[in-house]
């Protein structure tokens, strides 16, 4: 078997399979189980990156399953018919954020999940959370992009409250159920409107027959309503609080790309499918949710003791900011001025970015929580003095996180501003703001819980914990201190397959 031609579907497949497989193997011994594991994320891990050299060094990869040649997209009709994976820069871009944090997640859980906790139960939900999320970065096809939504979704709501014997685990997890419910109605309520128009769910062949209709302008407000219930935007946020706060800490991470990737599929209805019907309108909706996300969930944020939920809050306000940088893109999408693409091109690089420095928080968290047993900062105090590694990632995560230089999260944010600035100085305004005020939250939280006097002995953080936090704090500080490298090389690319790309899409799924 060709891997560089099948390495799209098996990218998939092998995680999916890998998720059913660990309770099995879990069975016959816990080193199976670690070894299964250990096999399936390398596996994994080499088929994504290798599918992304691939999309940044040839293009667009098409794969058709069930044709005689993946690479042969239509049918005798002249119309794609089967299932259809199409992976240009953007959906390896996703990919590769995805893995970097499973892999990472993975590697924090060896030593932070207790064997008797439901350690196989976790890995087995995370791993089938990673599958989903690799599904809906890849697929070109509507209605498999809904299936890879409930996958995560199914997945999600398991590592959120699998830990029955806590009180607010379940809770979170109910609520975040009905969110993700009504969302996912809301999609499939669209892929009906959508099907019984045109009779077609492949996502390039539908761009290419939208018109604009009344059908197609209800079918897109559904689409966009359930995508931003999982997203976590303002104002329908209020499961992302609950369910980052309360899932294990190495899941929260997976969550977060969940949240991203859920972002990518937003982007990619809105540019790819209803690009071409250019509603400014549609782009000054998602700058305002944008703008109302990133201030909302700041406010929020100071007023929280719980050191979870106040970084689940400083979670909630980046989704802002991404919708921010994209949505100023769509709204200039018509004319294309420089500064939309500069701002398409922060939002972008913010999901990267964000999904360093909010993991290193919260697996920071989880380190807090397991070392002192609570998270209340009224109860901590004085950490900083037995765990001087995870207080400095705490610290190199929340300056990341509100955009202080040389970090990361500085060169990221400041594309958004000055894009966004040049569309309306009020937008840059309200950001500079909520980044201030997460600062000065963040700036509370750490002297409350690694400064002052010792209010008793932390059990030391285990190695693996410290490594997988490492590598996460490695990665603020390179795209920090090099961010023109990434940005050439990576989000360019998939910022420009929002930009100008739609059209390459299409003739590379439809050839025509």
């Amino acid at each position: 078997m060709n891997l560089t031609v099948h390495a799209p579907i098996l990218a998939i497949a092998v995680p999916l399979l890998g998720a059913f497989a660990l309770p099995l193997w879990g069975k016959l011994g816990r080193s199976l189980r670690d070894l299964w594991l250990l096999l399936v994320a390398a596996a994994t891990a080499a088929l994504v990156a290798l599918v992304a050299v691939q999309v940044y060094t040839t293009g667009i990869q098409v794969y058709t399953l069930g044709a005689a040649w993946p690479r042969d997209t239509l049918a005798p009709g002249g119309f794609p018919i089967r299932i259809i994976l199409a992976v240009d820069a953007l959906g390896a871009f996703m990919g590769l954020i995805a893995t970097l944090v499973a892999l990472v997640g993975f590697a924090y859980a060896a030593r932070y999940l207790a064997e008797e906790e439901g350690k196989t139960l976790a890995l087995t939900l995370g791993t089938l959370l990673w599958a989903g999320m690799l599904g809906m970065a890849f697929t070109g096809d509507l209605f498999n992009l809904f299936v890879f939504f409930e996958v995560t979704s199914i997945a999600a709501c398991g590592l959120v409250g699998y830990r029955t014997w806590t009180s607010r685990g379940p809770e979170a997890a109910f609520k975040t159920m009905v969110l993700y419910t009504v969302g996912g109605l809301f999609f499939l309520l669209a892929i009906a409107l959508l099907y019984g128009e045109y009779g077609a769910l492949n996502l390039a062949h539908l761009a290419r027959l939208l018109r604009g209709s009344t059908v197609d302008r209800v079918a897109l407000a559904l689409l966009l309503g359930g995508l931003l219930m999982k997203v976590g935007a303002v104002p329908v946020h209020m499961w992302a609080p609950d369910a980052y706060g309360e899932a294990p800490a190495h899941g929260v991470v997976l969550l977060v790309a969940n949240t991203q990737v859920s972002l990518y599929a937003l982007f990619r209805i809105l540019f790819t499918l209803y690009g071409g019907l250019s509603d400014p309108g549609v782009g000054w909706l998602v700058v305002g949710m944008g703008a109302l996300t990133l201030l909302v969930a700041s406010l929020m944020a100071v007023v929280q003791m719980d050191l979870g939920r106040l970084v689940a809050f400083g979670a909630v306000s980046q989704i802002g900011f991404m919708l921010l940088g994209v949505g100023v893109g769509l709204t200039t999408v018509a004319s294309r001025p420089g500064y939309g693409l500069l701002a398409l091109r922060g939002g972008i690089f913010h999901m990267l970015n964000d999904a360093l420095a909010i993991g290193l928080l919260f697996l920071a968290v989880g380190a807090v929580e397991r070392a002192a047993g609570g998270r209340n900062l009224g109860s901590l105090g004085g950490l900083g003095h037995n765990l001087k590694w995870t207080s400095g990632f705490f610290f190199l995560g929340a300056l990341a996180l509100a955009g202080i230089p040389p970090l990361n999260g500085f060169a990221s944010k400041l594309m958004i501003y000055q894009g966004s600035f040049l569309l309306s100085p009020i937008l840059s305004a309200l950001a500079i703001l909520a980044s201030i005020l997460l600062l000065a939250v963040f700036v509370r939280a750490f002297q409350g819980a690694f400064l002052g006097p010792r209010l008793g002995k932390p059990d030391p953080v285990p190695v693996p914990m410290l490594i997988a936090m490492g590598a996460l704090a490695l990665g603020v500080l390179f795209l920090g201190l090099f961010p023109d490298l990434v940005v050439r090389h990576l989000v360019t690319p998939a910022a420009d397959a929002l930009w100008t790309g739609r059209e390459v899409y299409l003739q590379a799924v439809l050839g025509r």
